[in-house]
């Protein structure tokens, strides 16, 4: 079983229960949720997760917003930013915002999982 924690981050609850269903199968351990960027750095900063799994359009604050501030607080944070389909031009935003993987919604579990276990190694 993986000791690595995952916060998860989307406006849309049932996503979050999507892909902590796919996590957790697969012995990750979702350690926190948050649904807005603002929340996602608090929790960030409370839980110290390995990674944070982001969702780039959300209210109050976006996930790239929020990826820049989780940066702020720890330069080596692990983000992946995750977004719906054509959104591609945020790709490149994200990147730069630090993200080190994409996910495209809707969310096919081999590409999740691919994702997270190639930046967690």
């Amino acid at each position: 079983m993986s000791d690595k924690t995952i916060l998860l981050v989307d406006d849309a609850a049932f996503m979050r229960m999507m892909l902590k269903d796919i996590l957790t199968k697969n012995g990750y351990n979702v350690v926190g949720e948050a649904e807005d960027g603002v929340k996602a750095i608090e929790k960030y900063k409370e839980l110290k997760p390995s990674l944070v799994i982001l969702d780039i359009t959300m209210p109050e604050m976006d996930g790239i917003q929020a990826a820049k501030g989780i940066k702020e607080i720890d330069s080596n944070a692990i983000i992946i930013m995750c977004s719906a389909m054509g959104q591609q031009s945020m790709v490149v935003e994200s990147i730069q915002a630090g993200a080190r993987d994409f996910i495209v919604k809707p969310f096919q579990p081999n590409r999740v999982l691919e994702a997270v276990q190639k930046v967690l190694g």
